[in-house]
């Protein structure tokens, strides 16, 4: 059973001050004058936003939330609005977390009399308990974020167990993908500096005999398997995935040969990386060109010999080109995901025949997701970074695809219009994708989404003259339409904004 954390008692007061719904621009406002401007800074450097300000995406402390409630031994604590901790606790739960998550609650007065910090400096002591955790994470949301909660002055160790503090604002973390790698690259900078003071602790499994390369972002579960299986013949082997699964992995991931950006938009964690002198390999062994690529890139920088790099590849080369012919996909296909491995699974739909017009991805272009735009624009396929619900609801009206693979409100637009959909985080990011494992692993489903056209046209025959918009459901009569009275309350709200925004200026 899992081991309640303490919660501070909330005390008994007015609102939570400068709530969440005051606003990106003031919110950023105000946290940069309460002393984070170095930390949004940095965000903005990390994760760049797109044109039209950011995408829509759920909350991004989702990411960082989840990467914590996935290692052992780390326990994790909330501060923020109690609306966002429930929606947050809400969705981890339901994406399978057994783990308690801690919460430290606020109001005006905690958060103007610097309570707030010491309730969180209090809850971290009081968890900190070596026996259960090897780290106690601490997260800020937007408002104690906004509030300039100082995080930074809390202590980095409390009875052997390291204290983890970090802020994840809607603000200034663009998508939950991108809060993944807050904090894991929060947490390899501990882990690097720990591992230059003196020994570490050895990897559970023993350390491998031979060269190791880190996989960075996460992936479906073979993957990694796949993965060695591939640099088996160049002698090397499959290190951690970051984000770790428990704090010794990072040592383990640090101390590698090479590290492999599965996902290409970990910029802290490449940060952290480069300063411990490890080089950075781009795109995945997915389909065979990637794998050809791929094999190459990594032997060139682990030092592998050509010949042995040659022989790699003409043992696992004709395994995946078999296995992507035996099962092809025919048809026209859009796709979008905020998930990071939009480009991959692109270039394995691509290769497995399929026509692909267009990949939009929430996460932002970097110099290590190059090699899979230039190969999918050298084919035709439009890439659009920080792609925004309604670029991608345009590229499915302008190529009329026979599938669109999404975001929920992609598939349901999709669906109103009788095109098949599938949910891209559910469906199809959960699936293999590198090596011979990957190559004819989307077919099935792909092909059997292609094939369901009949049913849709089959619901729409049923369903005829139910009606849509303000005449949607089964009526006796047919409602009549009154546009004028849509106009008049649109006046009425009108008015209404203008005298709240008169009486804000008094």
């Amino acid at each position: 059973m899992a081991t309640s954390l303490p919660v501070v008692e909330q005390a008994v007061a007015g609102g939570d001050g400068l709530g969440c719904h005051a606003g990106k621009a003031q919110l950023e406002a105000a946290a940069r004058s309460a002393g984070k401007g170095e930390a949004l800074d940095r965000y903005a450097q990390d994760y760049p936003k797109g044109p039209h300000d950011q995408p829509q995406s759920m909350c991004p402390a989702f990411g960082s939330l989840r990467v914590g409630l996935r290692m052992r031994r780390t326990a994790t604590i909330l501060s923020g609005s109690a609306c966002c901790v429930y929606g947050l606790t809400f969705t981890s739960h339901f994406y399978g977390a057994r783990r308690t998550v801690g919460y430290v609650p606020f109001n005006s007065e905690t958060l103007v009399t610097g309570q707030l910090f010491e309730d969180i400096r209090d809850a971290v002591h009081a968890v900190a308990d070596p026996a259960l955790y090897d780290a106690v994470v601490i997260t800020n949301l937007c408002v104690p974020t906004a509030s300039g909660v100082p995080l930074q002055l809390l202590p980095k160790e409390i009875n052997g167990v390291r204290i983890i503090g970090i802020d994840v604002p809607g603000f200034g973390v663009p998508t939950h993908a991108e809060a993944k790698d807050v904090l894991a690259g929060a947490m390899l900078k501990y882990a690097r500096t720990e591992a230059e003071l003196g020994p570490v602790a050895a990897p559970r499994g023993g350390k491998s005999e031979k060269p190791t390369i880190t996989l960075l972002g996460e992936m479906f579960p073979a993957d990694p398997v796949g993965i060695a299986m591939l640099l088996e013949p160049l002698g090397l082997a499959a290190g951690p995935v970051v984000p770790t699964r428990e704090w010794r992995e990072l040592y383990s991931a640090l101390d590698c040969a090479a590290v492999a950006a599965i996902h290409p938009f970990y910029a802290a964690s490449v940060r952290e990386f480069e300063a411990a002198g490890r080089p950075i390999v781009g795109s995945a062994p997915v389909g065979l060109d990637g794998t050809a690529a791929w094999l190459e890139s990594i032997g060139r920088v682990a030092n592998v010999a050509a010949d042995k790099i040659d022989a790699a590849k003409a043992r696992i080369l004709p395994a995946i080109k078999g296995a992507l012919a035996k099962m092809p996909i025919t048809g026209r296909i859009t796709m979008s995901g905020y998930e990071g491995s939009e480009l991959l699974v692109a270039r394995l739909l691509v290769e497995s025949g399929a026509d692909v017009r267009y990949v939009g991805t929430a996460c932002p272009k970097t110099r290590w997701s190059d090699p899979d735009r230039e190969w999918l624009e050298a084919r035709g396929v439009h890439v659009q970074f920080r792609a925004s619900l309604e670029q991608d609801l345009a590229a499915m009206e302008e190529f009329m695809p026979d599938l669109a693979i999404g975001t929920t409100p992609v598939v349901q637009a999709a669906k109103e219009r009788m095109i098949p959909a599938l949910y891209f985080t559910n469906l199809i990011s959960a699936r293999p994708l590198m090596g011979p494992a990957g190559a004819g692993s989307l077919a099935q489903v792909i092909n059997a989404a292609m094939g369901n056209t009949h049913r849709f046209e089959t619901m729409r025959a049923f369903f005829d003259g139910v009606g849509t918009g303000h005449a949607a459901g089964v009526w006796e009569t047919i409602p009549q339409d009154r546009p004028e009275f849509r106009e008049h309350y649109k006046r009425h709200l009108a008015k209404l904004a203008r005298q709240r925004k008169a009486e804000e200026m008094v």
